[in-house]
């Protein structure tokens, strides 16, 4: 389908790339339009390797709640620049666990409209406007509070949206926040660009997102900047490593290949 012929929610500029539907290119998605894919080929340009992260990060999700789900958690919230589509976080946990419930956060209108869409028949999910930067005002939204269950243990997802916010904004206390307002047993999964092994392309990338952003500030991470989000948690193993590195379901798939240079983790709340 021509952007033509999409109809995509009143008052939204389609002419201005957006993050979460440019990481729908990359994941080879329909949702987005001209800007987005032009604005994706830049970065792609720059590091082709970009469209085999995004699916790296979107497998070890599912990973990640099939553990999660294996750990006695039943409910999750997952803040993220993706759409909820194919093997997304209620498909998983729900095969699993059919009553798992799983709230979806975004800012973004086409993820916002799309997403309603898709899960207007499912009971046990639901999907809420606000984002990590605003932490009491998500917690306090009656539609998380119907499904989520905040005196319970809950697993917050946060697949990659951390890596757009810059430090000025302080992320590493909103994160916080959220820690200290779940109780003992809750988890917290992280996706995360680290620009070690390809510092050469930290400037420029992150110079592509600054302008998609509106902002003038920002950078990107090392590995050891990115490990302040876990503090006050414990990880659980292996630890924060390279994405495919964490807990493959076949060790043997990810031997030889090229190197991706996003990096991932799960921690657990163990104290209150």
């Amino acid at each position: 389908m021509s952007d033509a012929a999409r109809r995509p929610p009143a008052g939204l500029d389609t002419s201005v790339a957006n993050v979460a539907r440019m990481n729908d290119y990359y994941l080879g998605g329909k949702d987005n339009f001209a800007a987005d894919r032009a604005a994706a080929e830049e970065v792609l340009a720059l590091a082709p390797e970009i469209r085999t992260m995004a699916r790296e990060g979107q497998d070890f999700m599912a990973r990640g709640v099939r553990y999660l789900v294996g750990q006695g958690i039943t409910q999750f919230v997952s803040l993220g620049v993706g759409l909820p589509t194919q093997n997304s976080v209620h498909q998983v946990a729900q095969a699993l666990l059919p009553d798992a419930r799983v709230v979806y956060v975004s800012t973004d209108p086409v993820v916002l409209s799309h997403a309603r869409a898709l899960l207007a028949t499912n009971p046990a999910t639901a999907v809420v406007e606000g984002d990590v930067l605003h932490p009491r005002r998500l917690l306090a939204d009656p539609e998380l509070r119907r499904l989520i269950d905040l005196d319970r243990p809950v697993a917050v997802l946060i697949a990659s949206a951390l890596q757009f916010i810059p430090d000025e904004d302080d992320p590493f206390k909103c994160v916080a926040v959220l820690r200290d307002a779940l109780p003992v047993g809750s988890a917290f999964a992280f996706g995360h660009v680290v620009f070690d092994r390809r510092p050469e392309v930290m400037e420029p990338i992150v110079g592509i997102y600054r302008r998609i952003l509106g902002r003038q500030e920002g950078d990107g991470r090392t590995s050891e900047q990115v490990l302040r989000f876990f503090d006050g948690l414990e990880l659980v193993e292996p630890g924060f490593v390279y994405t495919r590195d964490w807990r493959p379901d076949n060790p043997l798939t990810v031997q030889g290949r090229d190197r991706t240079w996003s990096m991932v983790g799960i921690a657990r709340k163990t104290e209150g």
